[in-house]
């Protein structure tokens, strides 16, 4: 790693997420690729699903944080294939947001128990019970599903599985 690459990965990290402001762009794998390549830094981006509405926010603070921190010249693209998925999302990212009251997502695979109508049992970021109920597929951004702890009657938003 040469070292405007490192000074781009620690910038990076500092660039929150627009819609879950507790965890960087890089903590949730946003981030797919930084390296210089004749003098110009190269950053991949890739957005959690193709129909983010954060994309261009997220793009545009990428590159507003890569010009203040003075990496010029350096080109910012997104790339969509492979797709992002939950297992891009960091041990540091899944704790953080599990501290900011977001359920992480609980495996590697796809969520297809949506699917076959079969019941998740998230565990609630609050009081740790089991004892909780999906309210609606979709919380407060498309990525996440919305819960209801049956035992501190906190409701809470479940990042699903991509």
């Amino acid at each position: 790693m040469t070292q405007r690459e490192g000074q781009a990965w620690n910038i990076l990290a500092t660039v929150e997420d627009p819609e879950i402001p507790v965890i960087s762009v890089v903590e949730l794998g946003i981030i797919r690729s930084v390296a210089e390549l004749n003098g110009v830094l190269k950053v991949e981006i890739t957005p959690t699903y193709s129909g983010c509405p954060a994309t261009q926010v997220i793009e545009d603070s990428v590159i507003e944080a890569l010009n203040q921190a003075i990496l010029s010249p350096f080109e910012v693209s997104t790339v969509l294939s492979p797709p992002w998925s939950t297992t891009m999302i960091s041990e540091s990212g899944r704790q953080k947001l599990l501290e900011y009251g977001i359920a992480p997502p609980e495996s590697d695979s796809v969520d297809k128990q949506a699917l076959t109508g079969e019941e998740r049992q998230i565990p609630c970021p609050l009081c740790k019970s089991k004892n909780t109920k999906m309210v609606s597929q979709f919380g407060s951004t498309p990525c996440k599903s919305h819960f209801k702890c049956l035992d501190c009657l906190e409701p809470f938003d479940y990042f699903k599985c991509l």
